[in-house]
């Protein structure tokens, strides 16, 4: 079986959201073209509350791209984004999200982020992703969406530890870039891991 996994092309993460990823909208038409080339399509979607920790509007004092300590691992500061039940969490108007398509929801817990599909930063929670891939005898899947450099980059390398064979499609993703080149850098580093750039 061929799956599909869209991490997170929600409003905010594209052009004009909170937590804009440049060309966050340019992987749409992609994800919509291929959709129909595997059986099952999963979907992820940042869900925070509004007080979570990785704001920098919950921190007196500090802003976007500080880092910080929380409860016991460096965490970079970011606007107010894909908090639950606003537009900004939605999934982006054009994304085709079919009636069954099964969403994970991820980053629920205020105390702890949430970069992978599978876990939270701290690998203390599972999202249930790989319980419900397992269960349906699935060993393989193709990830792509939003961002290359942090959401995308975890979940491959978390679906690798679950002993899936991963793929990364690379046309689909799009990168925060704080740094210019950690996109690259992230491709490289899930590629050394074992995952399949394509």
């Amino acid at each position: 079986m061929k799956v599909l996994l869209v991490v997170d092309v929600q409003n905010d993460f594209c052009p004009g959201g909170s937590l804009e990823v440049k060309e966050g909208d340019r992987v749409i038409a992609v994800i919509n073209k291929i959709r129909d080339q595997f059986d099952l399509v999963l979907f992820t979607q940042d869900w925070h509350p509004r007080n979570h920790k990785s704001f920098a509007s919950n921190h007196p004092g500090k802003k976007p791209g500080d880092i910080v300590d929380l409860n016991g691992i460096q965490q970079i500061l970011w606007p107010d984004h894909c908090v639950q039940d606003t537009e900004g969490a939605d999934f982006h108007k054009d994304l085709i999200v079919r009636a069954g398509d099964p969403v994970f929801k991820k980053g629920t817990d205020p105390e702890i982020d949430s970069y992978s599909a599978f876990y939270d930063n701290r690998h203390l929670k599972s999202t249930g992703l790989a319980e419900f891939l397992k269960n349906r005898g699935i060993t393989e899947i193709y990830i792509c969406g939003l961002a290359t450099d942090y959401c995308v980059k975890y979940s491959a390398l978390d679906a690798l530890s679950e002993s899936f064979k991963v793929h990364v499609i690379v046309e689909a993703c799009r990168g925060v870039d704080l740094k210019p080149g950690d996109s690259e850098r992230a491709l490289e580093e899930v590629r050394t891991a074992g995952v399949k750039i394509v």
